[in-house]
């Protein structure tokens, strides 16, 4: 799945246009290089969040789609 997408459907950033624009300007991280929209997400993938919160998440699963109580299944938090 791709790295905008996943943001998407995980529920980390709301908009699927706000994440691609994040990747875009290099405020998304995979293992400590600037990720583009188009990464493909795998588990166990370490994720750095800088819009908003910033956040450190590590991919847990890879769903198509997620409702709102499976959304937070999909990855987990990690200590900064």
């Amino acid at each position: 799945m791709r790295l905008d997408k996943f943001l998407k459907v995980s529920r980390i950033i709301k908009r699927r246009t706000v994440a691609n624009e994040a990747c875009d300007a290099g405020r998304i991280l995979v293992g400590d290089k600037p990720a583009r929209a188009s990464y493909e997400v795998k588990v166990g993938d370490v994720l750095e969040i800088g819009v908003g919160r910033p956040m450190k998440v590590r991919v847990l699963s890879v769903n198509e789609y997620a409702t709102k109580e499976n959304a937070a299944e999909m990855y987990e938090i990690l200590p900064e």
